[in-house]
């Protein structure tokens, strides 16, 4: 009989302890209601606690369980289970609110690209006549911010002769600010003391700067889906855009030379450096839990999931252009093309020259032997993309 009491006694202080971390997680999660937004340090923490808090109801109520079974009167002890349940399905569900408003509010701000919302970390793209894309990230949407990251644009790729904007087409409601940003007599003082023209889009015509809005519409979109899972802070939000930029121009515009032999093509990295872009080695992530990873994981894991978006993409929207758009004939020798191929590391494209056609009944051609640097593969016409010659 001593050894039963001993082993209630020792379950019911189990049971103590547990209930102990209840109240120590309410008395820390009530306080973060009278703010207004949570800051990224208060974020993780919460992130934290909530994944330990939710395994705490089911080793309560295993111990309760137990306790019931050796209690004589077990109707007795089932106040003690309505008042955890009564304290911990409250507080967690006010955990996963104050997640899921941040979630909401600070997931979409941090991939805003090209826009504003008066969020937290916008970010503009700039494309000149090259192709080239520069992405900057600025906290506030304020006309200081905009000029510091002008001079930081203008100090790593030199002043500019002239500056495009949108019109304001797509600055309505929230983005308003942004359009008084731009309108500040303060930035246009500094763009005539430095000489450079700046000119906004005629209204409603977003064709006026077509490149420029592909460019946008390229990045901000995938990102809204690959940072819906996770948050960033400044310096990885910056890390993960300064490798996206590279990918954007990394991407191969035209052949460089009409010489079969020859495997490169022009991209806007050559205008950039002189040369193509290159990445450092990393293993393939292969894990898709994304709150697992360690923080420069999570990083490496949006840049590669971004990679193998933006090259299939990339591949098919040029194959529409030159398959239905324009009528381009059959697949000729010599024609450099890109080859699809999920297997390869980002910056890597996969570029051959067609060496041979195998013409169809009909006469069209839709296989083709492409020689490339590894070696000479057979691809049909859906897993390759001539490269425009203009």
């Amino acid at each position: 009989m001593s050894q039963h009491s001993e082993d209630l006694d020792t379950l019911i202080k189990r049971r103590g302890a547990i209930k102990a971390k209840l109240t120590i997680f309410r008395n820390y999660i009530k306080p973060l209601t009278s703010f207004s937004s949570l800051t990224d340090l208060q974020r993780f923490e919460l992130e934290g606690r909530y994944e330990r808090i939710q395994c705490l109801y089911n080793d309560f109520d295993k111990l309760q369980t137990e306790i019931e079974t050796l209690l004589d009167a077990p109707d007795d002890d089932f106040k003690s289970r309505c008042e955890f349940e009564d304290q911990y399905h409250p507080a967690v569900a006010l955990a996963r609110s104050l997640l899921s408003a941040t979630t909401n509010s600070e997931g979409s701000a941090m991939v805003r690209v090209g826009g504003a919302d008066g969020t937290k970390h916008p970010a503009r793209v700039l494309l000149d006549n090259v192709k080239a894309v520069h992405i900057e990230l600025v906290t506030a949407l304020s006309s200081e911010a905009y000029i510091a990251a002008l001079k930081r644009f203008v100090s790593r790729r030199g002043k500019p002769r002239s500056i495009w904007s949108d019109n304001g087409t797509n600055f309505v409601g929230a983005c308003n600010e942004l359009k008084g940003v731009l309108s500040n007599s303060d930035i246009a003082s500094f763009m005539s003391q430095e000489g450079i023209d700046f000119n906004f889009s005629p209204p409603y015509s977003p064709h006026f700067n077509g490149l420029a809005e592909a460019a946008v519409k390229a990045t901000k979109g995938h990102l809204k889906k690959l940072l819906s899972l996770t948050h960033l802070t400044y310096e990885e939000m910056s890390s993960c855009l300064c490798q996206i930029e590279a990918i954007l121009n990394s991407r191969p515009l035209t052949p460089i030379s009409s010489d079969p032999l020859d495997l490169t093509a022009l991209t806007p990295a050559h205008f950039l450096i002189g040369r193509p872009l290159t990445s450092v080695p990393h293993p393939q992530i292969t894990d898709g839990n994304i709150t697992r990873l360690e923080r420069y994981q999570r990083v490496e894991l949006i840049r590669q999931h971004f990679w193998k978006r933006f090259i299939n993409e990339y591949i098919s929207l040029l194959q529409q252009k030159s398959k239905w758009s324009t009528s381009t004939g059959s697949l000729i020798p010599g024609t450099l093309v890109l080859v699809k191929d999920r297997t390869l590391p980002a910056l890597l494209w996969p570029l051959g020259r067609i060496t041979m056609t195998y013409p169809g009944s009909d006469g069209i051609t839709r296989v083709a032997e492409v020689k490339m640097r590894t070696g000479t593969v057979v691809r049909g016409f859906n897993s390759i993309c001539p490269l425009p010659l203009h």
